[in-house]
């Protein structure tokens, strides 16, 4: 169930990329309000702006100039230190290339995002939540193989477990089956739904696929810098 208060509120938010003497505008006036616990797709071509808007509402680049507020806090003007603590705090990352540790096990690749969190479990603790979070991805039987012995899709559900055993309030997903078959990748998008109704854990997929859309709520459409369409969607 939504609660009442948005996850994320953008207000006229800009990027501009400032190249010497060359002014690169990217994003132009974003805004855009986002619950918490809603699955969102956000769909763009190559060069759309679709990249530098998930960037910033993951906290590794800042606006130009609008407000970002996460959970209602203003975000849009914090030090790199400060959007790395909120980063790590609140949001988890899922890419189309997996990026996990190759000679390391799925359940060590989970735990890592842990020594960087403000919360000390302890790594007994820590250990047994990674467990947990393989186990909900449907890994159990795999934790203790590495990246080379995991097929696309296993790699691509550790990576989901890394991205989520922070507990994040927000989980960006970023072309998360560009690496996948069509099979595999219908079974980590339902994954996702799945994570989302049971969870509660807000998703954005970026996506320029809209197959890969279908699998939201609620799909945004970003041409030029500028969101051009919120139309509501729904899974097939």
């Amino acid at each position: 169930m939504r609660a009442a208060m948005p996850l994320i509120e953008l207000q006229d938010l800009y990027k501009t990329y400032y190249l010497g003497a060359l002014d690169v505008p990217v994003l132009k006036g974003i805004s855009l309000t986002v619950a918490q616990g809603e699955l969102l797709a956000l769909m763009g071509a190559s060069g759309s702006g679709k990249s530098t808007l998930m960037n910033i509402l993951g906290c590794l680049d800042h606006p130009s100039a609008g407000q970002y507020r996460l959970e209602g806090e203003e975000v849009s003007r914090l030090s790199p230190d400060g959007r790395a603590l909120l980063r790590n705090h609140k949001i988890g990352f899922v890419f189309q290339n997996f990026n996990l540790l190759p000679r390391t096990t799925a359940l060590d690749n989970v735990v890592l995002p842990l020594y960087y969190t403000r919360e000390d479990l302890g790594e007994r603790a820590g250990r047994q939540r990674a467990r947990e979070w393989l186990d909900r991805v449907g890994l159990g039987d795999r934790m203790h193989h590495e990246p080379s012995q995991l097929s696309g899709g296993q790699q691509q559900r550790v990576a989901i477990a890394r991205a989520l055993v922070n507990r994040p309030r927000l989980l960006l997903a970023d072309e998360p089956t560009g690496n996948l078959d069509s099979h595999t990748s219908q079974e980590i998008l339902q994954m996702f739904q799945r994570l989302n109704r049971e969870e509660g854990i807000t998703i954005l997929l970026v996506t320029h696929d809209p197959g890969i859309a279908q699998y939201a709520q609620r799909t945004v459409r970003i041409s030029d810098g500028r969101l051009v369409d919120g139309a509501a969607g729904g899974a097939p």
